[in-house]
Parts: C-alpha cells; sequence; structure tokens
C-alpha cells in the first residue's frame, strides 16, 4: 500500500480507474458525468488493499467486473482541480473486455479526448492547426534562446522537421499543450479533443503512454482479446491501441517468434473469404518466461510504412 503523506493541508484521497477496452477496433475508455470526467471514488479503509477497495467501488458503481489492474500514478499536485480543493488520486490502469456499463458510467473512443494520437490512417487533420498553434506559442517566448528551447520540444515531442513520431509520448504531448495554453483545460477557448473535468485527461493521457510502452514487453493486450480470435484482430487491437498501422506479415511473425498464440482448431469467416484459423492465448507462456531470464523484452512494434 503507497503511504499518502499530506503537510499544512487537508487533503480527500481518492481512487481513480482509468479502464480501458478495445471495441470494435477501437481503445474505449470508461467515463462518468456525461464523459466529462474518469470514475473514482473515496479511499476506504476496511479494504485489506488498494486494489481490493477499487475492484469493489468500480464493481458497484458501473456493475462492470475488472480484470487485470495496475497502480498507474499517484495525482497529488496544488492546483490539481479547478475549485481548489486539494485531493490526493491514486490511479489505477485496468483492462476489460467491454460489457454495458451501469449508472452514469459510459463507454467513450479514447481518441476523442486525444485526437492527435490516432495515426493509422496517416497523420490526424488535426496536427496541422495544432503544429501551427504550437509555433506561434514558440515565437511568444522572452527570448529567442527560449524559442529555440519550445521548438526544440515542440519537433521531439510531436515528430515534426524530421524527427520521427514516437507513440510512447502521449503525456509530454498533452503536458506541453497544457502548458501552451492550448488546451481547455488551460483556459483555452478553442477544443483540442474532448475536453475533462480537473486534470482528468492528464491522467488518461498516463494511461495511454503507459500502456503503448507496455504492450511491447509484456503480453497485456491478450486481457482485452475474447477467448478466441483471428491474427488479423489481434494486429487490429495493437494498432488500435498504439495508434499506428502495423506491418501484417512482420507482425505474424513476432508473434510466432515469441509463441505467444495456439491456434484453437476453429475458423471464423470473418472477411468473407477464405476463414481464418482461430487462436487463443498460451497462458502457459507466463510461467515458461518466468523460469526463464531469455524471454523477449524491449520488442519494436512492426509498424508499416507504406
Amino acid at each position: 500500500m503507497q503511504e499518502v503523506i499530506v503537510t499544512n493541508d487537508i487533503a480527500h484521497t481518492e481512487l481513480i480507474a482509468v479502464l480501458i477496452a478495445v471495441t470494435g477496433e477501437q481503445p474505449r475508455v470508461m467515463t462518468v458525468r456525461q464523459g466529462q470526467a474518469l470514475p473514482s471514488g473515496p479511499f476506504e479503509t476496511e479494504y485489506r488493499s488498494l486494489q481490493a477497495g477499487l475492484r469493489a467501488w468500480v464493481q458497484s458503481e458501473t456493475a462492470h467486473p475488472v480484470g487485470y489492474l495496475e497502480q498507474l500514478y499517484t495525482f497529488a499536485d496544488r492546483d490539481r482541480h479547478p475549485e481548489g480543493e486539494r485531493i490526493i488520486s491514486i490511479s489505477y490502469l485496468g483492462l476489460v473486455r467491454e460489457s454495458a456499463a451501469a449508472g452514469q458510467a459510459s463507454w467513450r473512443g479514447w481518441y476523442d479526448y486525444l485526437p492527435w494520437e490516432d495515426h493509422r490512417q496517416g497523420v490526424p487533420e488535426i496536427m496541422a492547426d495544432l503544429s501551427n498553434a504550437l509555433l506561434v506559442w514558440a515565437y511568444q517566448a522572452e527570448t529567442p534562446y527560449l524559442t529555440e528551447q519550445r521548438l526544440r520540444r515542440i519537433n521531439f515531442t510531436f515528430g515534426l522537421e524530421g524527427a520521427s513520431w514516437n507513440e510512447d509520448l502521449a503525456l509530454q504531448r498533452y503536458e506541453l499543450l497544457y502548458e501552451a495554453g492550448l488546451v481547455t483545460e488551460a483556459g483555452a477557448e478553442d477544443e483540442l479533443g474532448r475536453p475533462m473535468f480537473g486534470d482528468h485527461r492528464r491522467i488518461l493521457a498516463t494511461a495511454m503512454s503507459r500502456l503503448r510502452a507496455k504492450i511491447k514487453y509484456r503480453p497485456v493486450v491478450f486481457e482485452l482479446m475474447p477467448e478466441s480470435f483471428t491474427l488479423l484482430q489481434l494486429q487490429r487491437s495493437v494498432e488500435a491501441l498504439a495508434g499506428l498501422p502495423l506491418h501484417k506479415q512482420n507482425f505474424r511473425r513476432l508473434i510466432e517468434q515469441q509463441n505467444l498464440v495456439e491456434e484453437t482448431g476453429e475458423t471464423h469467416g470473418e472477411t468473407g473469404g477464405r476463414p481464418a484459423k482461430l487462436f487463443r492465448f498460451r497462458y502457459s507462456i507466463l510461467e515458461e518466461r518466468a523460469l526463464s531470464e531469455h524471454h523477449l523484452m524491449g520488442t519494436k512494434l512492426p509498424v508499416s510504412r507504406d
């Protein structure tokens, strides 16, 4: 259990859940308040652990079971909420298979909130306006040195001026947009993506960065898959999370090399043509890797360059 220490301020502590699913080749996040916030609830000392408390709260408020769960980050900045109340949020990333939510909870596409992150169909249109606005901000700096520093950060973070796009920098991109005053949460009049309450969109960006990095070295994507699936469905799910198109043959070769899946003996006519083989995740691979010092780490996604 993480210890929360507060001095000189009276703080309220809450648990906040970023529940992610992939449905219809789209990454989705569970929200409340008509899509304006992430589910959060009070920290109750009656539970044995923070995770147990979060699972119980999510189940009671949304009627949605929580499978895979890991602690994400603790947010405790003074200016986190517009009302000025000091709130410490211990956030968790959960991976689930979407089912109907109850009460005020609803599922929303996570690219509704961070539309510049979806590069599956090429560079999104919003990037043009976003880039121009960032350049204006850079040249508004007080000194040429600060302008040059801002330009370097913009190019690196957003993959401009010859720099490569790094999908793992979702959090850094949102924070730079916030610093530049270009998102609603920072006082901007025009919306770059759907805004959220307080710093909940920053928390969502944190979860996106964590998950995009994690799918490269842990088989967590299978927490989001049905019991059986085709390799194309698996590829589309990884693409949905990464926000990038993947090279089909290289992706399948990577899956085979890691020995992550096995055939079920059944097929699925997903394309209307030749039936595709159905696969399932080899859960035994987790134990095999735990016993071996040579399991794959840090795999780079086979991005399509077409």
